[in-house]
């Protein structure tokens, strides 16, 4: 309970609620048009009237940031489902494998996961993109897809560990077939600690789907996503430093809030 009280960890719960607002009700914080721009307005510094600025075509840079929080945060949320379900399915079975035919599918498919592993997320997302398509959903798999493998790890050894304690074997003693002590004793405590590695490859997600979205694999202009507005920006780095380093904080700063939440739901675990 004390290090929810932390100050630290109470402005980074402000920061995701805040985030959480921008992506389903943007218009309440900024309610102009993140698509029209006035020329006349081109390239202001920060004031009052335009908080972080505006671009080359005289679009509101804070209000482009606010509207573009769903694009990043939905393709970040959904790498970290689809990592945690494809992972966490991989990791289940194998960690539940038994006799000779279960121990060398776990062998080979866990050796799988060590190639997945040994393969940089961000290039296997690179990948997946340049195969599927640029957008959004193209980037969530394939980050997803790098992620796969840790949770694969992770889930593989909470099952492990799970399976030896004594209630587990009991239920099997007692005639509970394999797939009802699998569904009821095994997962459901094996799942926590993946639980809160999701929450801390949230932050992951987020900073590598911004990434290639900076690298022009994204959303196409003039869709106002987080990677695309720094890329956009960089033209212009020497004289208007507000369209890449403001849109970069706020993207460093979610990353540091929901890695700052998510240790601590870790450590209260």
């Amino acid at each position: 309970m004390t290090k929810l009280l932390r100050p630290t960890t109470i402005v980074s719960l402000l920061v995701v609620l805040l985030c959480l607002v921008m992506a389903f009700a943007p218009q309440l914080i900024a309610p102009g048009d993140p698509l029209a721009g006035t020329p006349r307005d081109r390239l202001l510094p920060p004031s009052a009237e335009h908080l972080f600025g505006t671009d080359s075509l005289g679009r509101d840079v804070f209000t482009r940031v606010v509207h573009g929080a769903w694009l990043s945060l939905a393709a970040a949320t959904a790498a970290v489902l689809i990592g945690g379900v494809v992972g966490g399915a991989i990791g289940l079975l194998c960690g539940a494998a038994r006799g000779r035919v279960g121990t060398a599918i776990d062998f080979v498919v866990m050796r799988f996961v060590d190639v997945l592993i040994a393969v940089p997320g961000i290039l296997l997302a690179l990948i997946v993109v340049a195969t599927l398509g640029f957008g959004p959903w193209s980037i969530a798999l394939g980050v997803g897809l790098g992620a796969a493998g840790s949770f694969a790890r992770i889930m593989r050894a909470q099952v492990l560990r799970v399976r030896g304690e004594e209630y587990v074997e009991a239920a099997a003693v007692l005639g509970v077939r394999p797939l009802g002590v699998l569904g009821r004793h095994i997962l459901p405590n094996a799942a926590r600690p993946v639980l809160a590695m999701a929450a801390l490859e949230l932050g992951t997600a987020v900073l590598s789907v911004s990434a290639i979205s900076f690298l022009g694999f994204g959303v196409a202009p003039p869709a106002p996503e987080w990677g695309a507005l720094v890329s956009s920006g960089r033209d212009y780095i020497a004289t208007s430093w507000w369209l890449t380093v403001l849109p970069g904080a706020v993207i460093v700063g979610v990353v540091l809030a929901v890695t700052r939440l998510a240790r601590v739901i870790g450590e209260a675990r």
